[in-house]
């Protein structure tokens, strides 16, 4: 089935560029990740990514491998010792982590707006094991949606969600999270002040309706664990700290991943939550 175009600055044409970031860069870079999945769904979206190459580039697009590979490393880990258990990808768009982690036995939900899940679903189908839930994150009811079994274990992950939205309504979901779901697990990327006040800047100078980033982390180790005693900080690293350097890349792309891992401009963080 082919897709409608997309009209410019919508919802659907935000969830592309990580979709073709993974789906050209995994297949220069299978050393950072292996996906199928997007090399499969990208040509047949009808959008013009004649552009996409400028607009994120090399740097971009490996940061953006790097988050899916520490995404899936940590999904697996969990995995070893819950093999059943629940995921839920919130914010999903058109992200494809299911087809590569699954293990035959897990249960997978993937939320996003409702329109999002209208697009997701021209491409990326449901399975007997994956289904779309199409509702906001901060709208709690998907939480009674996926009838988690303790026993099984339940895992969410966010990609490139959280530093969207003000920290009280991050922290109101997180701790809320961490209260419905004990012995869960969350890991997730943050941005440091730096980086947010630097996209913004950005932003501005380009529209007045671009998307801002409003959630920053410093520290880490600072913030989490003092918003719930539910909520356990098991580790955070700089994104691209474990990755070697492919001799390969654009200097562009080796610079600013050293400055980002010099600064921490970009962190994975990962939660539990407390069975207690």
């Amino acid at each position: 089935m082919e897709s409608s175009p997309l009209p410019a600055n919508s919802i659907q044409e935000t969830m592309l560029g990580p979709l073709w970031a993974r789906a050209i860069y995994s297949q220069q870079n299978p050393e950072i990740l292996v996906d199928p999945e997007a090399v499969r769904v990208l040509p047949r979206v009808r959008y013009d990514f004649s552009l996409m190459q400028s607009i994120l580039g090399e740097w971009r697009s490996i940061g953006l491998l790097i988050r899916a590979r520490a995404f899936d490393d940590a999904l697996r880990a969990y995995l070893v010792t819950h093999p059943d258990a629940i995921v839920v990808n919130l914010g999903a768009g058109l992200d494809t982590t299911f087809s590569r982690v699954d293990n035959g036995t897990l249960r997978w939900y993937d939320l996003d707006l409702p329109e999002a899940v209208a697009f997701r679903k021209q491409f990326i189908p449901e399975t007997p094991r994956s289904t779309c839930i199409p509702k906001s994150v901060f709208d709690l009811s998907w939480c009674e949606e996926i009838n988690p079994v303790p026993e099984r274990g339940i895992f969410l992950i966010a990609g490139g969600l959280l530093y969207y939205f003000h920290e009280a309504e991050v922290r109101t979901l997180v701790t809320h999270l961490a209260e419905r779901f004990p012995g869960g697990g969350m890991v997730f990327d943050v941005v440091s002040k730096l980086a947010a006040w630097v996209v913004n800047r950005r932003a501005r100078k380009h529209s007045d309706t671009a998307l801002r980033f409003h959630f920053a982390v410093g520290n880490p180790s600072k913030i989490f664990n003092a918003w719930s005693p539910k909520l356990h900080l098991k580790h955070w690293t700089p994104i691209g700290v474990k990755v070697l350097v492919n001799p390969h890349w654009e200097d562009k792309t080796k610079k600013m991943l050293k400055i980002g891992r010099t600064l921490k401009t970009g962190k994975i963080v990962q939660l539990t939550f407390s069975i207690i």
